[in-house]
């Protein structure tokens, strides 16, 4: 029996790449098929989640179907469907199926599976360099002002652990005290890559991080503008990380009540309302366990789902 969760035994970190593309490198099973790939190194499995991270499939599936098109192809479209929980302990497939072949675009339908079973599938749609015209419209937001970069150091995600692929930080909510109009909220999110993509990943590689990092916070961002605890605080689930939901343990709530202010600002999830809930928190001296103040306690994230033309959100 293997003692890794990969097909093949994965290889020592690099160091000519960014950590960001050693998470995400896929090895070609070419001698099996040639639309099969697999990843070279483990999952991350996020403390009390159900399952993989889900950024992981979403990058993975669009590198795969990546290293299928002509180089002058870039994807303008991805539709993607969590299916089943993901296993950290076990191999990843991704199959690629090459759905349409054209001139202009191409489209690609990948699917992640594990034991023989589809976990997550996408369809992804192509578009050769150039073949809009000429000339080109651009535009983008502007950066707004008063916001730093994140700094760019070995420091330990306080959620994510050590070594995290990327950085995250917090940005105050535009319109935050509209409480009685959520939807003119707008939760901002600072997000790069640690340290510098190498030139050899091309702009494939800068794709495939933007995918794994897009799905760190939206969860978080309907937490934020609600104001509810994004993380299950339940003992019985989070002596170990957590249960079925995302868990924070009462190690994490030592490392954020020992942050000071401006610290804890800059951290993800942190607004001035969490963290005034955050120093309301005690931990019980004899069991470790978090224990709240029964006044000050927050309604936190249950099940999320989707209507027609809204979200929706089950509290507990």
């Amino acid at each position: 029996m293997p003692t890794h969760p990969t097909l093949i035994k994965p290889p020592g970190p690099s160091h000519n790449k960014s950590p960001i593309e050693d998470v995400l490198e896929l090895t070609h099973l070419s001698e099996i098929e040639p639309n099969l790939f697999t990843n070279t190194r483990p999952l991350w499995h996020p403390p009390g989640a159900r399952g993989i991270y889900g950024g992981a499939a979403i990058a993975q599936c669009l590198a795969a179907a990546q290293r299928t098109v002509p180089a002058n192809f870039t994807v303008h479209s991805m539709h993607c469907y969590f299916v089943l929980n993901g296993n950290a302990e076990l191999p990843m497939i991704y199959h690629v199926e090459h759905v349409r072949e054209g001139r202009s675009f191409c489209t690609r339908t990948v699917q992640a599976r594990q034991r023989g079973q589809p976990i997550f599938t996408t369809t992804l749609s192509f578009m050769r360099e150039g073949s809009g015209g000429k000339k080109e419209v651009r535009h983008a937001n502007p950066m707004p002002p008063g916001v730093d970069a994140p700094k760019d150091v070995e420091d330990e995600d306080i959620y994510r652990g050590a070594h995290s692929p990327f950085l995250s930080q917090r940005i105050d909510i535009l319109n935050n005290e509209a409480d009685g109009a959520v939807h003119t909220k707008k939760a901002r999110q600072w997000i790069k890559a640690r340290g510098r993509i190498s030139e050899g990943g091309g702009h494939e590689a800068h794709l495939s991080a933007l995918a794994y990092m897009s799905d760190s916070y939206f969860i978080g961002t309907v937490a934020r503008v609600h104001k509810l605890w994004r993380y299950s605080t339940d003992a019985k689930g989070n002596k170990k990380g957590g249960g079925g939901k995302l868990g924070i343990t009462p190690e994490v709530i030592r490392k954020l009540k020992a942050m000071d202010e401006e610290t804890l600002k800059r951290t993800e999830g942190m607004d001035e309302d969490v963290i005034h809930q955050l120093r309301s928190l005690e931990l019980d001296a004899k069991t470790g366990e978090i224990v709240w103040k029964e006044e000050e306690r927050r309604p936190e994230i249950g099940m999320m789902y989707l209507l027609p033309f809204a979200e929706g959100l089950s509290c507990g």
